[in-house]
């Protein structure tokens, strides 16, 4: 791995390491970036551009019925949420102290 130094001035010289991105991260950055980009055209054409389109045109056939364009995005944050919540509370489970049990006094 390299490393690289930058310094920021602030009020003071603060050198900072960077690590530079390899060829997999890249490469599954860019993948990532494509993915959405592609999604967010889909989802735009489909709410946006679909409705003043005639509904017996060939273009209608390539997308879902309207009513999952709020349905969709709503389960997705939904399992977002959920997912966020249980990675949240196996994080504090994981961290919290251990305790020793405390003895009875007569």
């Amino acid at each position: 791995m390299e490393y690289r130094t930058c310094s920021i001035i602030r009020l003071s010289v603060t050198v900072c390491v960077l690590l530079q991105a390899t060829g997999i991260d890249r490469l599954a950055g860019a993948g990532l970036v494509a993915f959405s980009s592609v999604l967010f055209l889909y989802y735009t054409v489909w709410v946006i551009c679909l409705p003043f389109i005639d509904s017996d045109h060939v273009i209608h056939s390539f997308f879902l019925p309207r009513e999952y364009a709020v349905l969709l995005p709503l389960l997705a944050g939904l399992i977002l949420l959920l997912l966020m919540g249980v990675f949240v509370t196996y994080v504090m489970w994981k961290s919290r102290p251990k305790t020793s049990p405390k003895k009875k006094s007569q």
